[in-house]
């Protein structure tokens, strides 16, 4: 499979703080890399950055490989790179069926087949969002309102799904359906997937590869399968 994404020495700064340092690493198609750390080590930022909402101070970012370093985040998102941000950030004042189209947009100039129509495999995915799609997100649940962050990235038809914090503040129930569609968003659309995520067993539910960040580093890397949650744990968790 070829590559998704490349970061190459990747590093970020807030003024003259600098917040990332030489961060690298790669993902294939339908590949999902979960990255770990304590609050305030830079996680968010690297997720910003990849996605083009923070600017890069030094490296490089390649996706499909493209060079994307110097584009915004309406052109990275324009060549598959969608994002679902920590607290969700959908529009409360429009419906659920609203909010679904305005995921359409990142669909321009890739010559799009369906003629602005909401892909079905996100009603397939998210079941509920059938039952409540002339709703106001406003009044969603939480949990409804993660599955719609969701489904919105997954109108634009993304190759690479960035997830930040997809589980926080989340009933347990709610939790296992979003894990079960990440599976399937991952083996049936073969879409490649950056999660950062404090549930340690969530992410090791589907992630091939984990890294932990560590004061805008990364300290340790690794796959799922030779080690387990609790390898890393004390890495995670003060």
């Amino acid at each position: 499979m070829s590559d998704v994404l490349n970061l190459r020495g990747v590093g970020a700064a807030y003024g003259k703080a600098q917040v990332l340092w030489d961060v690298a690493f790669d993902l294939e198609a339908g590949a999902t890399a979960a990255v770990l750390g304590r609050n305030g080590v830079g996680k968010t930022t690297l997720m910003r950055t990849i996605m083009g909402m923070h600017r890069l101070s030094e490296g490089e970012i390649f996706v499909n490989g493209e060079d994307v370093s110097n584009l915004r985040a309406h052109e990275r998102s324009r060549r598959g790179v969608g994002i679902v941000p920590q607290g969700r950030h959908v529009f409360p004042h429009l419906t659920v069926e609203e909010n679904l189209q305005v995921g359409l947009s990142a669909l321009a100039g890739r010559g799009d087949k369906d003629g602005g129509k909401i892909p079905g495999y996100i009603y397939d995915l998210f079941p509920k969002l059938t039952e409540i799609a002339q709703r106001k997100a406003g009044f969603l649940s939480g949990g409804e309102q993660q599955q719609l962050a969701l489904g919105r990235a997954l109108a634009g038809r993304p190759r690479l799904l960035l997830l930040d914090e997809p589980t926080e503040g989340i009933q347990p129930s709610i939790v296992q359906q979003i894990e079960a569609a990440l599976i399937r968003i991952r083996s049936e659309l073969g879409v490649a997937i950056v999660i950062i995520e404090q549930n340690l067993d969530f992410a090791w539910a589907f992630a091939d590869q984990y890294f932990v960040m560590q004061k805008g580093r990364i300290v340790r890397n690794g796959l799922t399968k030779d080690e387990t949650a609790a390898d890393v744990a004390h890495l995670i968790h003060v």
